[in-house]
């Protein structure tokens, strides 16, 4: 086996420690779970937890019944005093809920603190990590987005108190997370800002955890995990790596091909003929640029092969982050009849995954695989009502005459044109909070009957396929992957 490659290595994540090839994705709500990152882990490759909207699975997961007991033997776990015992109390049905009974509501981010809202964003990345780590001594991260910077401290916190070995984080710029890593190692209280529209210049929002608070201040200080920035210009990376307050401690450079959101093309946004965002040479990654800067780097998009692998490899980089190969084997959350759909119509050469520039609230082109029943038909998105109950894409702004509000393009439009935009922001505008949730079988159930569809997303390569079995598991990848590496290349 090659020297890049790890195996067995229970200290991956630790400053000094050797690096994986393989990063498995952080994909969508529920699909990079706990199962998936565990399979990908017990390799020694990097197996990662997606950190969108742990707070709502927890809570849902528990109103199931919590089939197999997992959620209550990891938050037995959890070390902060009577936390657990608060979120069972709220949420844990026995035998579960009745199907279709909707699932009890959890409180929405928001600036201001909220005792709920910070227990379950804590235990539900806790229990997360906790399970992924699990009776193994691989390296596990955590895939957030930057974005939903309201979530990102708890989140964080509850990760690291599992043992989390690198956070992930990309759509957005993370400049304040390599000091919120090392502020709550210490337990100290941890912050970052948030981008309020319309403040003022030189007004801060800010949002926080205190592990003091929560009885963390008595518990021994926690490893610092890596951080891995996920970028798309080597513009970007040169800005994060330039101080030692943004340095992250590696990259992962993300083409425009990979599944979930994708950054918007440089320049004027052009679309062509199927309403997708057009690249071009300004939107490519210069790698000698970003090899300059003397940190590691990984490739994503497109290399989920051996020869992407090599390529990547031999172009100075590490190794490679896969996605779609991961979110269609076995181990995937997703709901496995719409993983057997996506498998069938990718191998019968049916299946169209769409970059599409409007559907995400975030204003980020995001990949829809169109896929029938689900939110990318116009038909089933127009017959779903608007609403905005789950609220993680939420932007706060300032409202007219004072205070601060929320918003989100997803949310009904007369609703969101009284709060000072255009209608037009809100055309084409897919929930994303449900659809996700729909698509790891956590679909809410309205009180009228009606059932949250799913929204399906993937990347746009899948030649992957036509090296594996019809249906795999991780350890397929990470070996068909792989194999080339453990043979010298």
């Amino acid at each position: 086996m090659s020297g890049h490659a790890v195996h067995d290595e229970p200290t991956a994540g630790r400053p000094g420690a050797a690096l994986p090839v393989l990063i498995q994705g952080g994909m969508g709500v529920g699909v990079s779970g706990w199962r998936l990152a565990r399979a990908v882990a017990r390799t020694g490759q990097l197996g990662v937890v997606s950190g969108a909207a742990l707070d709502a699975m927890l809570a849902r997961r528990l109103q199931q019944g919590d089939p197999g007991g997992h959620v209550r033997r990891a938050l037995a776990a959890l070390p902060l005093p009577g936390m657990a015992e608060r979120v069972l109390k709220r949420y844990y049905v026995a035998g579960g809920i009745a199907p279709g009974t909707p699932y009890r509501p959890t409180p929405r981010l928001a600036l201001r603190p909220h005792p709920d809202r910070t227990d379950l964003l804590v235990a539900g990345n806790f229990v997360e990590v906790y399970l992924a780590k699990e009776g193994h001594a691989g390296p596990v991260g955590i895939n957030y987005l930057e974005k939903i910077q309201m979530a990102t401290p708890a989140s964080v916190y509850g990760a690291m108190l599992a043992g989390v070995d690198f956070v992930l984080m990309g759509a957005g710029i993370p400049s304040e997370i390599p000091q919120l890593l090392d502020t709550l190692a210490g337990h100290g209280p941890g912050e970052v800002s948030v981008a309020v529209a319309g403040a003022g210049d030189g007004e801060r929002h800010t949002v926080g955890v205190d592990p003091r608070a929560l009885g963390g201040d008595t518990l021994p200080r926690l490893p610092r995990p890596r951080l891995l920035a996920i970028v798309s210009s080597h513009v970007l990376a040169a800005y994060l790596a330039r101080s030692p307050r943004t340095r992250p401690d590696g990259f992962v450079l993300e083409s425009p091909v990979a599944g979930g959101h994708s950054a918007p093309p440089r320049g004027r946004m052009v679309v062509d003929e199927h309403g997708e965002p057009v690249y071009g040479p300004r939107d490519e990654i210069d790698l000698a640029e970003v090899r300059a800067l003397g940190l590691p780097f990984w490739l994503a998009g497109g290399h989920a092969g051996p020869e992407g692998l090599r390529r990547a490899l031999a172009a100075g980089a590490c190794g490679v982050q896969v996605g779609s190969a991961f979110a269609l084997c076995r181990e995937s959350g997703m709901a496995p009849e719409l993983r057997m759909e996506l498998l069938r119509r990718a191998r019968e050469g049916t299946l169209r995954v769409r970059n599409d520039a409007h559907a995400s609230p975030t204003g980020f082109p995001f990949k829809v695989a169109q896929v029938p029943g689900t939110l990318s038909e116009e038909d089933v998105f127009a017959a779903r009502p608007r609403l905005c109950d789950l609220g993680h894409l939420r932007v706060p702004y300032v409202r007219e005459g004072g205070g601060v509000g929320y918003r989100c393009p997803a949310e009904p439009v007369d609703v969101h044109v009284r709060k000072g935009r255009p209608a037009g922001d809100a055309a084409g505008r897919r929930c994303l909070c449900n659809g996700l949730l729909a698509t790891a079988g956590l679909a809410q159930h309205r009180p009228d009957g009606y059932r949250e569809p799913p929204l399906l997303t993937l990347g746009q390569d899948l030649s992957f396929l036509a090296d594996l079995p019809d249906d795999y598991g991780a350890a397929d990848v990470i070996g068909y992957l792989l194999g080339p590496v453990r043979g010298g290349r």
